[in-house]
């Protein structure tokens, strides 16, 4: 009995010999993985204050896998290389931020000033268009103010120009000398003698039915209109050459002193005032308003026959 009791435990101590290699091994497993878990937890470190994290909650065992933990887990050495990482990206990015607010600043000034040079480019354009446009305007209104003086010269001269032709016309079919009165005839005749007249006649007689009109047989100024005793109303014309003519015994004026008349303007009509025995015109020629000569030689150099 005792010899079979002992076999069990001799087969079980020479059983568990050669187990204590593989225990050996088993410990070495474990310093190994205990070492790259204390690498992982560097990396994983080193990472962390790359990436900006700010608590790392690794540990490690001897025995098992890494947890979280509310110690970071970390060597002094770790600690001062996640804060000088954590600086150094803190620094890092307010660096970045700086330079994307002067990028942005720089970028905002000169879109700024470009847009102020557009903008002073445009007010000179539109400055330089209207000032041409104000320099074509005032030179349009000279052009047209010396072509509307050409125009008001031209119409002048025109309207002059017609004016002497008409005038012309006028002057060529007016007749440069007429007789005093139409429908007439003679009843007495120049230094004719008798009991009607207190000396002898001085003139023409032209006698017609009253109320013909009297004539200025040339062009002239009338010097006189007024009622002259025994010549009754009687108007007298001064010519260019100083002559007058007398027209007398007409029973109305129709121009006064001051008058222009030409050759045939009605200064009266056929009457019986004054010293009168029917109505007629007695008409006399007073050379430069002197004594009166014969108007029938007179008539007739001048063109024209009673």
């Amino acid at each position: 009995m005792p010899t079979h009791q002992d076999a069990p435990q001799t087969e079980r101590q020479a059983s568990s010999r050669p187990a204590a290699p593989r225990r050996v091994a088993k410990h070495r497993s474990s310093r190994r993985n205990a070492t790259r878990r204390t690498q992982l937890i560097g990396l994983t470190a080193a990472l962390a204050a790359a990436a900006g994290t700010t608590t790392v909650g690794l540990s490690s065992s001897a025995t098992g896998p890494a947890t979280a933990s509310g110690s970071t887990g970390l060597s002094p050495s770790q600690a001062d290389a996640l804060t000088a990482a954590r600086v150094d990206r803190r620094d890092l990015g307010s660096r970045d931020a700086s330079r994307i607010d002067l990028s942005l600043a720089s970028t905002r000034k000169a879109a700024a000033e470009t847009a102020a040079k557009q903008r002073a480019a445009r007010l000179a354009a539109h400055a330089a268009l209207t000032q041409r446009r104000a320099l074509a305007l005032a030179a349009a209104k000279a052009a047209a103010a010396k072509k509307a003086e050409a125009n008001a010269k031209a119409l002048a001269a025109a309207k002059k120009e017609a004016l002497a032709k008409a005038a012309a016309i006028k002057a060529a079919a007016t007749p440069k000398i007429v007789l005093p009165t139409t429908g007439y005839h003679l009843t007495a005749r120049f230094n004719q003698a008798g009991g009607r007249w207190a000396h002898n006649h001085t003139g023409l007689d032209f006698a017609a039915p009253m109320g013909t009109p009297v004539r200025s047989v040339m062009a002239g100024e009338v010097i006189q209109a007024d009622f002259e005793g025994a010549y009754g109303r009687q108007v007298k014309v001064r010519h260019a050459d100083g002559t007058v003519t007398s027209y007398s015994h007409m029973s109305e004026f129709d121009v006064s002193v001051g008058d222009s008349v030409e050759a045939g303007t009605m200064v009266g009509r056929i009457g019986m005032t004054g010293n009168t025995t029917g109505p007629h015109v007695h008409f006399e020629v007073l050379p430069h308003g002197g004594d009166p000569i014969d108007p029938e030689p007179w008539l007739r150099d001048h063109g024209l026959t009673p």
